[in-house]
């Protein structure tokens, strides 16, 4: 699936390696998508700029070293849209630079560089008053061991991986390597076994022969969950880890780190319930207070809607709908169009409800009943008793339910029943 890459009005390239002469993308934005093909992740050395719709969106360049005049330039008047994905590509070849749109053989831009030097990264912006969305379909890893950061939540991370060997991942509270860091290598050892590696020292904390595991020619599924200070490794369609660790106290995983390295290069291709936007140059969208309900249907996912918990590879969302007279807090699940709600010893699928965003709160567990006072209140039985968020682990996932205080439990929409568990967590309001 794409990987949905957010770019604020700044003018900062955020920087992506770039292999095979290629890059394909997707765009939306006003005016002012800007691209850069570079040797090195950094725009302070040799450079070639594409400016897509510049000039309020009326023209499109091929800009040298950030020196005017530009190399190429032609008329491109509406080229971008703010409200729709546009497809363009992006290649060098023979020292040529050419820019084309998605499904047209032929070029709209190009420019013959003469001596062009090794393109290795191409970095992304936007600015003049425009931010923008990007789509890409693969993320690259050179063999350099050199983490690429995404921000991370719900504590579920779902990527295939396409290596011949040494596909790293990183768990960490920062974008970067040097605090608490957890790493789980995939295919190490020449492919022949998977670890996980606390702050970079040996022993491994755990680890697993896994012979074959990743494949240089086609791409391989994997999960990583973190909950209750467990960490969790499975494979893509498989409910039961085969690489699993008790951390005993986690830090708080806000980042997930992907590399190759040890003579491997590999492609990614992360889930878009997975984290979307990298964290270079911009911090992750956050919520704070209460949040607000955002009405969706059908499985339509709105922006910064709160994840919940997870079941098999999918992200569950924090939802609510309506069912014979009581608004209850529920899951939404994206692939089945429906939000689920507990009631009455049954699970009920609702297409239309509405979905929790931009909110700032946590999960606390829950001790003997005992509701804490800042817990957000969500919705309401037809007697007007109120109903909080819950949610509990169950046959391998972390599923969403309704608290409601009088019953002293959380009850959980799951396999078309309502069940009911004592111990589970609640999500609190900061």
């Amino acid at each position: 699936m794409p990987i949905e890459i957010n770019t604020p009005d700044k003018l900062e390239y955020q920087f992506f390696p770039a292999s095979g002469g290629l890059f394909t993308f997707k765009v939306r934005s006003p005016k002012d998508a800007h691209l850069a093909l570079t040797p090195a992740p950094e725009d302070t050395g040799p450079i070639y700029e594409i400016f897509l719709g510049g000039w309020e969106n009326t023209k499109s360049v091929i800009r040298k070293n950030r020196q005017k005049p530009e190399v190429a330039q032609v008329r491109t008047p509406g080229i971008l849209n703010a409200n729709e994905f546009r497809g363009f590509w992006v290649r060098w070849y023979d020292n040529v630079i050419t820019v084309g749109r998605e499904g047209t053989a032929a070029a709209l831009l190009s420019y013959d560089a003469g001596s062009l030097f090794p393109v290795k990264f191409v970095g992304i912006c936007t600015g003049w008053g425009a931010s923008g969305s990007w789509q890409l379909d693969e993320i690259n890893t050179p063999d350099k061991l050199e983490y690429q950061f995404f921000p991370a939540s719900g504590g579920l991370f779902t990527f295939k991986v396409r290596s011949p060997k040494d596909a790293h991942l990183a768990l960490t509270p920062a974008p970067e390597e040097n605090g608490p860091i957890f790493e789980i290598f995939l295919g190490g050892w020449e492919n022949t076994k998977s670890v996980i590696r606390k702050d970079r020292q040996k022993p491994e904390v755990a680890e697993v022969p896994t012979p074959g595991i990743l494949d240089a020619g086609e791409f391989r599924g994997f999960w990583v969950r973190w909950y209750d200070n467990v960490i969790t490794v499975g494979r893509e369609g498989d409910a039961a880890a085969f690489l699993s660790y008790d951390a005993g106290s986690l830090f708080p995983v806000n980042f997930v780190g992907i590399c190759t390295g040890w003579g491997a290069s590999g492609s990614w291709q992360l889930d878009d319930s997975a984290p979307s936007a990298p964290a270079i140059g911009f911090a992750a969208p956050t919520g704070s207070g209460p949040g607000c309900w955002v009405a969706a249907a059908n499985g339509e996912v709105p922006p910064n809607a709160l994840e919940g918990g997870f079941d098999s590879s999918e992200q569950l969302y924090i939802a609510r709908a309506r069912h014979e007279g009581d608004l209850i807090p529920g899951k939404l699940h994206p692939s089945h169009g429906v939000t689920y709600v507990a009631y009455g010893g049954g699970e009920h699928g609702h297409g239309e409800y509405e979905v929790l965003c931009a909110a700032g709160g946590q999960w606390v567990a829950v001790d003997a009943g005992n509701i804490p006072p800042n817990a957000y209140p969500a919705g309401e039985t037809a007697e007007g008793e109120p109903l909080f968020i819950g949610r509990a682990t169950h046959d391998g996932t972390i599923t969403v339910g309704k608290v409601q205080p009088s019953h002293g439990c959380c009850y959980i929409p799951y396999g078309g029943e309502e069940l009911a568990y004592k111990e589970f967590e609640i999500y609190v309001a900061n």
